[in-house]
């Protein structure tokens, strides 16, 4: 079982025993929603199914919502009954992807998680690495599976509500960080949502990271002391991720994770949730 990262040499591995598992290819650009799915249909791994962010990782049914933000969680009952449609089973191994830096994937990843699901990995590097070593590749459109019925299990990952994180401003119990751009972070520009800012309190540590300069995640040593030196006196336990919208939080937590510093806390609305209510306090610089 997979439950961090994956290398292609692994994959390659494990498809060449027969292991049961599924590949998805997140891939997808905020603003140009049409390119993930125009790059997945020119080229992805051959096999592999597509998860669009829009309509697959969200839902624009808000009575169906699990969270709140531009790309709202769905719950998890739809999210298993999309699993089941495209034929993802609970004893495959999941395997996420992405032409992005492990940003979109990384939803994807969580919410498997959330399912209960452990066996689930990124491929470390992407569809680029893939791509480079000469793994069998195909174009066109997802192929069909025999459909099944995913059973979702206790969530081994935790979502933390708008409320959670407000009650515990100032407390040693909550860090909250913050994976936008630090421009952003600051509240000097926001190209996406109404106000400028971030929560207060929050330590910034931009999704990017995370990466070297392969696009591969640096290796765990590295990690850790990065997320430690950040963290200071804090305790790792402590940190709830955000970003703008629930998506680009995703690596710095996979990236603890692979430092060796526990899996952590999701507020999954994130930063275009939080500034929808007019009440709740702002912070720049």
């Amino acid at each position: 079982m997979y439950t961090t990262l994956i290398s292609v040499e692994q994959l390659q591995t494990l498809q060449a025993n027969g292991q049961p598992l599924m590949v998805f290819d997140c891939s997808f650009e905020l603003m140009n929603p049409a390119a993930g799915p125009t790059a997945y249909a020119d080229t992805h791994v051959a096999g592999a199914v597509y998860a669009n962010l829009d309509t697959a990782l969200s839902t624009h049914n808000l009575a169906d919502a699990a969270s709140g933000g531009r790309h709202p969680l769905p719950s998890r009952e739809t999210f298993a009954a999309w699993l089941g449609s495209v034929g993802f089973a609970n004893h495959m191994q999941a395997v996420v992807l992405d032409r992005n830096g492990a940003n979109y994937c990384g939803r994807l990843w969580w919410m498997l998680k959330w399912l209960g699901h452990e066996a689930v990995a990124v491929l470390d590097g992407g569809h680029q690495a893939w791509a480079s070593s000469g793994g069998a590749m195909a174009s066109g459109a997802t192929p069909a599976y025999p459909a099944t019925t995913f059973e979702i299990k206790p969530a081994v990952a935790t979502l933390v509500t708008p409320e959670a994180i407000l009650k515990n401003i100032g407390s040693a119990n909550q860090t909250v960080l913050d994976a936008r751009a630090a421009p952003r972070y600051r509240g000097e520009v926001e190209p996406l949502d109404p106000v400028a800012g971030h929560i207060p309190g929050a330590l910034n540590r931009p999704f990017s990271a995370n990466l070297s300069t392969d696009g591969k995640f640096k290796p765990a040593d590295v990690l850790r002391a990065e997320f430690l030196a950040l963290l200071g006196t804090r305790d790792p336990a402590s940190v709830v991720h955000q970003c703008g919208s629930g998506v680009s939080a995703n690596p710095n937590l996979i990236a603890m994770e692979i430092a060796g510093l526990g899996r952590t806390g999701l507020y999954a609305g994130s930063w275009s949730d939080w500034c929808s209510d007019p009440s709740r306090p702002v912070a720049q610089g």
